[in-house]
């Protein structure tokens, strides 16, 4: 095993146990891309919730997310939210690599050139 190995903290979504959660019913689903779920019958608060938790997810990170892309749908059956925006985003970011690599190269010494 080599001695630089990086130990990543990760729930049962493959995602780092510290990344903020999007609040309410909204949700991080599953693999292969990382779909972030924000419902509402109201799409300005959808996109406020959206915006809110990108800001805090980039404060945790040190580093901007990478967004791979939005998805904007609608569900008109009886009971649902109306909009279901998805915000896909790059797994490793939401397991804290940046975090963790950042972390293991203050614990290695630098060797000179």
């Amino acid at each position: 095993m080599s001695e630089n190995a990086t130990h990543l903290e990760l729930d049962d979504l493959g995602v780092a146990a510290a990344l903020p959660r999007p609040s309410g019913g909204d949700q991080i689903q599953g693999v292969p891309y990382r779909p972030v779920q924000f419902l509402d019958d109201d799409l300005p608060s959808a996109l406020e919730r959206s915006a809110r938790w990108l800001r805090e997810v980039e404060q945790w990170l040190g580093e901007p997310l990478d967004v791979i892309a939005v998805h904007l749908d609608y569900d008109d059956a009886k009971g649902s939210p109306y909009y279901d925006l998805k915000i896909l985003c790059n797994e490793e970011d939401l397991a804290g690599v940046p975090i963790a690599l950042r972390e293991r190269d203050e614990r290695t010494p630098s060797r000179p050139a």
